[in-house]
This record gives C-alpha cells, structure tokens and sequence, in this order.
C-alpha cells in the first residue's frame, strides 16, 4: 500500500512540474502567417549592424532567451533581411536601471538612426526622468505614450508589438494600444522638427529597412521574437 501511494504522488509532482512547461510551450506558438526570428535556440536571423557577423560577445542564449550581458560588448544587432509593413512582437525585460531599444526602419548606411520602440526601466534609468518620450514604448525623444500604459515591473517579461500597416504605425505594450501615428503627417513631422533626429534625410516615412535590437550596455533580455510581413501578397 505504501508503494502506490508513494507512486500516486510522484505521478502527482511529475503533473505540477511539467504544466507550467507545456503552457510555455503553448504560450511560444506562432500565431497563423508568422515566422520566428528567435526561437530560444538559433542566432541565425540577426547579425551585427556593422559585420553583418552575429557578435562572438555580448549576446547569447539564456534560458530560451536572447540575452545582451551588460558591459559586454557585441554592438547592435539587425535582421538579417528587410521588412516595409510588418506585425513584430516580442517579450523582453531588464534589469534594474537597464536601458534597451527595438529599432525599425534601419537602413545600414546609416548605422543604428531608426524609429525605436523604446525598452528602459522607467523608474531607474535618468532617461525615465527627461520625458514621457524617453520612457517605454515611446517612439524615442519623438512621440509619447499614453499615460497609463499597463507595464511590468523590472524583472518581469512584458510583450510588445510594433504594427506598421500602410502609414499607421501602432506600438503596444502588454495588448494595449499606447501609441497610435501616421507617417509623413504634419503631427509627426513637427515632433520630429523637435526632436535629435530633425536633420536626419528620409526619417518619418515607410521604408524598407531593418529591424534592430539596440546593445546599450546593458542587461536585457528577449525571446519569443515573431514577425508577419504585411508587404507580400
């Protein structure tokens, strides 16, 4: 009698240790006409900005994640190909104080200047202090976002996604719409005319460009990383 029970509870514990894998597991899935860009095990889609190389320091894989150690070096990474219209979505987190960006529209002879979907500890990074356009999921030192975006705390993965889709651009933040602009509007280019990029050519308008995940120099972390093309047919 002792054995069967003893047998009972460990079928027991072995059913509580591996659902939270399998919803994981479930939770990873791609949705209908995405296609991975980091599955938890390949680099092969990203490359450094400059080499077109992946980094041999700097970033690696964690865990099922795409890790930037921080002070580690490594530079930007881009993807290897080029979108126009996309939905990208991610899950990412930092560390405290930590400071990250998802970067769009990137054109190599330019280096890293694109539209970035900002990734930072608002609370603890001087950035957070400058601005609402300094802080997550803003257009970075352009457009802000709304007030009561629903963000995590430091430690804990959020998900994001970027939708570019004619000329609207969407950013969201854990399923919610916080920020909403159009490209090549007059609201957009007076916020660009204010902003560090107001000399920068073909900068507010779609283009076919990289997308980027930004080395600035600190801890981050993301995975799950999809993206659906919206400009093929």
């Amino acid at each position: 009698m002792k054995q069967l029970s003893h047998f009972l509870v460990a079928i027991a514990l072995a059913g509580v240790m591996t659902t939270p894998v399998l919803a994981e597991k479930e939770s990873a899935k791609l949705e209908n006409g995405f296609v991975a860009l980091f599955d938890g095990k390949s680099t092969n889609q990203w490359m450094n900005a400059r080499s077109a190389k992946f980094p041999e320091k700097g970033w690696t894989i964690e865990a099922g994640c795409l890790k930037h150690t921080a002070k580690g070096g490594g530079g930007d990474i881009i993807t290897r190909s080029t979108y126009e219209q996309f939905d990208f979505r991610f899950e990412w987190k930092v560390a405290k104080g930590a400071n990250s960006g998802v970067k769009y529209f990137i054109i190599r002879e330019r280096g890293s200047l694109g539209h970035e979907y900002q990734v930072l500890d608002d609370e603890n990074h001087p950035d957070g202090a400058k601005g609402a356009n300094r802080q997550t999921a803003a257009f970075y030192d352009v457009l802000d976002p709304v007030n009561n975006k629903p963000i995590k705390p430091v430690g804990e993965f959020n998900s994001s996604r970027i939708l570019v889709k004619g000329n609207t651009v969407k950013h969201f933040l854990n399923g919610k719409v916080v920020l909403t602009y159009k490209l090549g509007s007059d609201e957009l280019k007076a916020a660009i005319a204010r902003s560090k990029f107001k000399n920068l050519k073909v900068f507010g308008q779609r283009l076919p460009g990289h997308i980027l995940l930004q080395d600035h120099g600190d801890a981050v972390w993301y995975r799950n990383i999809r993206i659906r093309d919206l400009s093929k047919k």
